[in-house]
């Protein structure tokens, strides 16, 4: 039987809804409107990409959302002083600096330099400190795995007690969604580019996560079958016949795993429109802590959930 197709444009589609009644609500009794600034230096496509998203969903829900672009030779000390500004800026309740940034930049020194009440993407080392502890509260947790979390809660798939590998290592997906997993009681196994016989070790999980960055790289011969299998992977190979010169495909080999599977996310449509809706939904949390600090809303004011 073909795994059933888990709808994260659907998912998402419900979550956006949920947050435009939240931000009227903020607008119409306090006047006040969430702001997210996206950070962007030089002129990445799949980030650039990422951001047109961010922007649509966020005209979407009302969330004011603005772009501040660096030219890729911009130096440290202009990043910095630029991300230093707009921490100051209490219209400003969410910032996300959009990833890879150029390789001569160190991505934890700007990373750090947001500050952590406004680090809506969960990636300020505090953030990704607290997660990574036992009791640990983190202000925000990284958007994709957030993203990675719903979609199984979502879909009825029972985390507590299930064998999980997560196959990927990043900080801002491998590392925090082994950290959800193990919140949720999961058995966790993290894979990587050393480990042998990968597909010895995911034959043995019931949640497979993948974020490798490489196309293709899941047959259905390394899938258990009825596994719930989370592709993350989002990798732009050329295709002449497309009009855009690309197609998207995830890590996972969807033709095949999908024979195989019981749950399983496309690519595109899975996990990234969860993951945007994440990120709004964190920017509409800090802008509600921000505004009850700030006295505009009352002390005790609280996001509903979705």
């Amino acid at each position: 039987m073909a795994a059933v197709i888990i709808d994260g444009q659907e998912i998402a589609n419900a979550i956006l809804k949920g947050l435009a009644g939240e931000v009227a609500n903020l607008k119409s009794r306090y006047g006040l409107v969430p702001g997210l600034v996206s950070v962007q230096v030089g002129e990445d496509l799949s980030s650039q990409s990422y951001a047109r998203s961010e922007a649509r969903a966020a005209t979407e829900v009302g969330i004011k959302y603005s772009t501040k672009s660096l030219a890729e030779e911009a130096s440290p000390e202009k990043l910095l002083k630029t991300i230093r500004d707009i921490n100051a800026n209490p219209q400003v309740h969410g910032i996300i600096v959009q990833l890879p940034l150029p390789y001569w930049l160190d991505r934890d020194k700007v990373l750090a330099a947001v500050t952590p009440q406004k680090d809506v993407d969960g990636l300020h080392p505090l953030n990704r400190g607290l997660l990574a502890t036992k009791d640990g509260e983190p202000l925000f947790i990284p958007s994709t795995a957030q993203a990675v979390m719903f979609l199984l809660a979502k879909s009825g798939v029972q985390v507590d007690g299930a064998r999980a590998v997560v196959v990927g290592r990043s900080n801002t997906v491998g590392l925090p969604v082994s950290h959800l997993l193990m919140r949720g009681n999961a058995t966790v196994t993290i894979c990587h580019s050393r480990t042998r016989d990968l597909g010895g070790v995911t034959r043995q999980a019931d949640i497979l996560v993948v974020a490798a960055g490489q196309p293709g790289l899941i047959r259905g011969d390394m899938v258990k079958p009825g596994a719930v299998v989370i592709d993350v992977g989002i990798n732009q190979v050329p295709d002449r016949q497309s009009k855009i010169g690309y197609r998207l495909l995830g890590d996972v080999n969807f033709a095949e795993v999908k024979e195989v599977a019981g749950f399983l996310t496309p690519v595109p449509g899975g996990v990234g429109p969860v993951t945007v809706a994440m990120l709004l939904e964190n920017t509409l949390l800090a802008a509600i802590r921000q505004g009850s600090a700030a006295g505009i809303l009352p002390s005790d004011y609280q996001l509903r959930a979705n």
